[in-house]
């Protein structure tokens, strides 16, 4: 089995295959974005700035981060530091610098949306752009494969030598997994069980939810089917995951908390039984 072609021309212009799935992945996470504000009757003209401000930030952040854990490959040849078209990205940099800048320019421009309720809206949006995204970005780069392996699912990597497992194949799997899960838990709180609207509630779950089993999965697959372990770039990647695991613990505790204060005083009352009639 070949590797998927990474490469593809345009006459004398060389276009990298995950370049233009990563761009398919930002524009589609923007529509749904948008459809999500727009579903909950909020303005939406400001995602288009956000946007661009967050392709940027998380481009710099995440080969800053790749670079930092990777600097013995660089300090030798310090023009490839920039040379992002070899691949070289880095996910949890990514996250790293794009998450505030989202976070201030929507403060800014849509100031009635709140952090929490924010992060709510948007946690099943990048759950769904990282599901696609890892089958058009690192499915489709130099080197995307995890471990070697003889297994009948291995696959052949362009830069990789033997059968590898697919690690972005398992990931977008496993982020498919979370997304569906994060709607089911977002249709249980937008509703009471007698399936009328539940309005004002706490925001925070669906966050929390997200980054306790995001960390899980790339702690582990970055343990199991990635990782050298004695490399830096390994050992921050797991401990990224452990703290966003733990951050999601301790935001789920305190939302749960508010959650009970909020249901005290919001829970519907139940209907009066009608009173029974008998033939006199």
């Amino acid at each position: 089995m070949k590797p998927i072609p990474v490469v593809f021309h345009l006459g004398p212009l060389q276009i990298h295959t995950y370049g233009v799935g990563l761009a398919i992945t930002f524009y589609l996470a923007y529509r749904y974005f948008v459809h999500r504000l727009e579903k909950r009757a909020l303005p939406s003209e400001w995602v288009s700035t956000m946007f661009v401000w967050v392709i940027g930030s998380a481009i710099v952040g995440a080969r800053f981060l790749h670079v930092v854990t990777n600097w013995s490959l660089y300090a030798q040849a310090p023009l490839d530091l920039f040379a992002i078209w070899h691949g070289g990205l880095s996910s949890f940099g990514g996250l790293l610098f794009a998450v505030p800048v989202a976070l201030a320019v929507a403060h800014r421009r849509c100031p009635e949306l709140g952090v929490t309720r924010g992060l709510d809206i948007v946690a099943p949006v990048l759950m769904a752009a990282w599901a696609m995204g890892r089958l058009l970005g690192p499915q489709l780069m130099v080197g995307g494969g995890g471990h070697p392996t003889s297994a009948w699912y291995g696959m052949a990597y362009a830069g990789e030598v033997g059968r590898r497992v697919p690690v972005p194949v398992i990931q977008a799997a496993e982020d498919a997994a979370v997304f569906l899960l994060l709607l089911l838990i977002e249709r249980r709180l937008e509703h009471w069980p007698d399936g009328r609207p539940r309005v004002g509630y706490p925001p925070g779950i669906v966050t929390a939810t997200t980054m306790i089993l995001w960390g899980v999965e790339r702690t582990l697959d970055e343990h199991f089917l990635l990782g050298d372990g004695a490399s830096l770039g390994s050992v921050l990647v797991q401990g990224a995951g452990i703290l966003l695991v733990v951050g999601g613990v301790v935001l789920m505790v305190t939302t749960t908390r508010r959650w009970r204060s909020w249901l005290d005083t919001h829970a519907p009352t139940p209907p009066a039984a009608m009173p029974s009639t008998s033939a006199g």
